[in-house]
């Protein structure tokens, strides 16, 4: 699977076009911004933009109005379509969200019920009762995600509902030429349906990539040969940061090893989850780290571990943004252009090494030294090893380890080190040694 040697970056696209919070039904072409950033996305050594919602919706894109047209606050269809050809070209696959757990009260079908009532075609498509009354005093009362009722919740177990969005998932795939999806509230979803979405989509197109959004509990129930290829790894996020924050690298390393490690209880060996130090839900990693000078040895350990790497647009600049109590708007912001520096320059330089490491993209995982403020672990693949050095304190540290033997060559500055059970490591550095 492609996606698995992939560096992601995730772009939400109401908010980087600058398109107005509520939909105001003006046609703006705004999604051809895209194009002016194809060639940074090029440069910076990312192969997959993840796109949240770009289709026609009541707000924020995942109270969708209609799966087939684009937001009219973004463009046309034939925009995006010019706009999809333009990354392919720079070879950029494109992977969407695919909100399929609910739908916006704008939604035709949905629309279709508030008129007609019991005599709609479409009421078995959602979780209607007749017997009540919605708070919008439809006259009827349905099931909203997660209790917020401008998200009306489909009827996955509907066979009519299933085959609309396959059809719909089939419509992207030959209008637009799409690469996989990123599936909204993956926990929410009905699993026959990703059953069904899975093998439908190999039909279709063998490598396409189903990404799921999961927040908790056993990734292996929808992470499988059946269902999704992979997930977004929320316990590796915390554990990331906090980290840092907390200057205790035994977090992270007791969930790398829960999660990766060689010990038959160790979880998800094998698998590729989507890694992240932010995105469009959480607050911005340079707004959350408490030692700026974290930040890049945050990416240093992100582009390190096991997993899918996915970078959020702007935060490969340290780019502030902190989530608030009602709204996300501070997240999604409108840059004019790419603000490259140093920090870009040091996650460049990390994309380019792990792209080229089969150990970093496919090895598997193991602790060599933990302590505090440091930590130092290995990825092995049957081509090659790679020692990854991670130290968050602002003095020297020397790791002791049995690994820590011989000579090495170390990746980020092309010298050589040779190594005699020790590795001497720099105030806040990062060293990935390949063996």
């Amino acid at each position: 699977m492609w996606a698995y040697n992939s560096i992601f970056y995730q772009i939400y696209p109401i908010g980087f076009c600058g398109a107005p919070v509520h939909n105001d039904g003006v046609c703006v072409p705004r999604i051809r911004k895209l194009m002016d950033w194809s060639e940074y996305l090029q440069t910076l050594g990312v192969d997959s933009i993840l796109l949240n919602p770009i289709f026609e919706s009541d707000n924020h894109g995942y109270d969708t109005r209609d799966f087939k047209t684009i937001d009219c606050r973004l463009g046309t269809n034939e925009d995006f379509k010019k706009v999809c050809e333009d990354l392919h070209k720079h070879n950029v696959k494109i992977v969407l969200d695919g909100v399929f757990n609910h739908v916006g009260r704008g939604f035709w079908a949905f629309k279709d019920v508030q008129e007609k009532k019991w005599d709609s075609p479409y009421k078995d498509w959602f979780h209607i009762s007749f017997d009540g009354n919605s708070c919008y005093d439809d006259g009827f009362w349905y099931e909203g995600w997660e209790g917020h009722f401008e998200l009306v919740k489909l009827n996955l177990q509907n066979p009519a509902v299933v085959d609309y969005l396959m059809e719909c998932v089939k419509y992207w795939i030959d209008e637009f030429d799409i690469d996989g999806l990123r599936l909204d509230v993956a926990y929410s979803l009905d699993h026959n349906f990703m059953r069904r979405l899975r093998s439908y989509t190999q039909e279709l197109k063998p490598d396409f990539a189903l990404i799921g959004e999961v927040l908790f509990g056993d990734y292996n129930i929808i992470v499988n040969d059946e269902m999704l290829h992979s997930c977004t790894n929320y316990e590796c996020y915390k554990g990331l940061y906090s980290s840092f924050n907390c200057m205790n690298m035994f977090e992270i390393a007791h969930s790398l090893h829960r999660q990766f490690g060689s010990d038959q209880w160790c979880i998800y060996r094998g698998k590729h989850l989507m890694t992240f130090v932010d995105n469009h839900d959480v607050t911005r990693l340079a707004s959350i780290l408490t030692n700026k000078k974290h930040i890049p040895l945050a990416y240093g350990l992100l582009m390190g571990m096991p997993g899918i790497p996915c970078l959020y647009y702007g935060s490969e600049w340290a780019e502030p943004g902190e989530k608030a109590p009602d709204n996300d708007y501070a997240l999604r912001p409108c840059f004019e252009e790419p603000k490259p520096n140093e920090l870009t320059e040091f996650i460049k330089k990390l994309i380019r090494v792990r792209q080229g490491s089969d150990a970093l993209c496919n090895g598997a995982y193991k602790n060599v030294v933990i302590q505090n403020h440091q930590l130092v672990f290995e990825r092995c693949s049957e081509k090659e090893r790679v020692i990854v050095a991670i130290n968050a304190a602002d003095y020297p540290y020397t790791a002791n380890a049995g690994e820590l033997n011989g000579t090495a060559a170390d990746l980020l500055t092309g010298e050589t080190v040779t190594m005699n059970g020790q590795l001497e490591l720099k105030p806040y550095s990062v060293q990935y040694l390949k063996f």
